[in-house]
């Protein structure tokens, strides 16, 4: 697909309204009411640690879904985020290596700890999109399909660790300090915009794990401040990357369901450790995951650096606003799984 055409779509898409702080993107569905997303994350390498191999296989799944866009969990350039707006680690790590046709939508992205290394408001800057139109990345925003809301959230200034013990790095505090007051505030405008959602499907991404059983473990400061309001606002799902895995985590206290694809590029860390909740698939791997949805139903699929599918659940919702709680939910493991 010719760039022009993609920036024309672009362009009409990012018709915008700030909502208590937060920006919207409208974005449609298909004309039979779906959306297909793929979603990836600690993926920037300027293809190395497979991610050219994982980009390969978005290529083709993306083709085969007939996606609508992709998301981004963050940490979108290793090590230390990009350098200026000049960087070519932008065109090394993301235009030069997502290169199939299917993967010519917008890329709806969030910033994670690697890229707060590096300089923050170059990657925010939307001259970024006149180097390439699908890259489009804000602190915390939300993306409107109708069915579902897509409440994107900036978690690292929630780490206090980032802040106090910062050991060799150097993170652009920028617009962001002090911490509390961005916190309480972001918090703030996160709640009111999920109260005033009407969507069938309320889904959080954010970068940073809230559950997992990977090396970086739960993050204690998300499950201080943020999950309190994902429970309270009935949000169906929580997306996330940092971890460098593939996992999903029932919560055992609510309906919520906790995804990580964080198997962009950089895997295999060789750590398990349990947690309170219920972990019903996990991949010490490289790859990325798929979501389907209809105003009824979501299927979520895990697929490996092959391509291959290692993990799929279903879920479906009986009654028109009803919470998870009244859902159906069916998982299995895909025959390739061993």
């Amino acid at each position: 697909m010719a760039r022009s055409l993609v920036l024309l779509s672009l362009l009409s898409l990012l018709v915008s309204v700030a909502l208590a702080g937060l920006t919207t993107i409208e974005h449609s569905l298909k004309e039979d009411g779906s959306l297909a997303i793929l979603v990836v994350g600690d993926w920037g390498r300027k293809g190395t640690y497979n991610q050219s191999l994982v980009a390969q296989q978005m290529g083709k799944v993306g083709k085969e879904l007939d996606i609508d866009f992709v998301i981004s969990t963050g940490d979108n350039f290793y090590e230390d985020g990009l350098t200026g707006l000049d960087d070519e680690a932008f065109e090394q790590s993301f235009s030069e290596i997502y290169t199939a046709d299917s993967l010519q939508k917008p890329w709806y992205t969030v910033l994670g700890n690697h890229d707060y290394r590096g300089d923050v408001i170059a990657q925010l800057s939307p001259v970024l999109q006149m180097v390439d139109c699908r890259f489009i990345c804000m602190r915390s925003f939300i993306v409107n399909a109708e069915i579902v809301d897509f409440f994107f959230v900036d978690t690292t200034p929630f780490v206090v660790k980032y802040w106090t013990k910062p050991k060799d790095h150097h993170y652009d505090w920028r617009d962001v300090a002090p911490r509390e007051s961005y916190i309480a505030n972001l918090l703030q405008d996160l709640e009111y915009s999920l109260k005033a959602s009407s969507a069938r499907w309320k889904i959080v991404v954010g970068h940073h794990t809230m559950r997992s059983v990977s090396k970086h473990g739960d993050t204690e400061e998300l499950l201080q401040y943020l999950l309190p309001v994902l429970k309270t606002n009935g949000v169906d799902f929580y997306i996330n990357g940092h971890d460098h895995c593939l996992e999903h985590i029932s919560s055992t206290d609510s309906p919520l369901q906790y995804f990580t694809s964080g198997g962009g590029s950089k895997a295999w860390r060789g750590v398990y450790t349990s947690n309170a909740d219920k972990v019903q698939f996990f991949y010490d791997g490289q790859g990325f995951m798929s979501l389907k949805l209809t105003e009824c139903h979501v299927d979520i699929t895990f697929y490996d650096v092959e391509g291959q599918e290692l993990y799929k659940w279903s879920m479906a919702k009986i009654n028109r606003g009803a919470f998870p709680s009244s859902a159906s939910v069916e998982a299995e493991r895909a025959e390739t799984t061993t």
